[in-house]
């Protein structure tokens, strides 16, 4: 079934009508919505345990950079870890005003079952192309990614502090996840995001 006919009829009839260059924006769009649908979140439970399962004990400042996440936000999900006895939390020899993480074996377990469902998910997600096409696929998005970041970098950066210089509020996306791109300018053929802005 083609991704466009599991929506409203319209869809399909605007992605039709949209130019080469608009079906592949349409279709960029669709695979991110679909990726944020699969992915764990920066600061889930999950991330955290892959993250300390790759970098070993950690800082807990360390973390919370590397996360992305704010320091609160980090505490909370890392106390639930800790309640869970999937990771242990000591004061940190090197800064006393942070502490250090570390994983209980328990957690070093779901750390690898989680690399291992992320793997699969991975096969799964490319799973409709040969090895060529998926060479060919990555050839192209490198292409594509170099130039935009030539081009584009300096917007990239001002984006993630506010859409073109304007503040617009966290809202879900168009399957009920967290998204913070601009809805008002989404190019998404479901025009939901638009429609939240009427």
């Amino acid at each position: 079934m083609n991704h466009y006919e599991e929506h409203k009829p319209g869809d399909l009839t605007r992605y039709l009508a949209e130019n080469v260059n608009g079906r592949l924006i349409i279709s960029l769009r669709n695979v991110s919505h679909t990726m944020r649908a699969l992915y764990e979140g920066k600061g889930s439970q999950k991330r955290i345990l892959m993250v300390l399962n790759e970098t070993g004990t950690i800082t807990q400042r360390e973390l919370t950079h590397r996360l992305g996440i704010q320091p609160g936000s980090a505490s909370e999900v890392i106390a639930k870890l800790e309640r869970a006895g999937l990771v242990e939390r000591t004061s940190s020899e090197e800064d006393r005003r942070t502490a250090d993480i570390l994983l209980t074996k328990e957690g070093e377990r779901q750390a690898l079952e989680a690399l291992e469902q992320r793997q699969r998910r991975h096969e799964e997600m490319f799973s409709a192309l040969t090895p060529e096409e998926k060479a060919q696929l990555l050839a192209l998005l490198e292409k594509v990614s170099a130039d935009w970041q030539e081009r584009y970098g300096d917007q990239k950066d001002r984006h993630r502090g506010g859409h073109h210089g304007r503040n617009f509020e966290c809202r879900e996306d168009h399957e009920g996840h967290h998204c913070d791109h601009d809805c008002a300018n989404c190019l998404h053929p479901c025009g939901r995001g638009r429609n939240r802005q009427a």
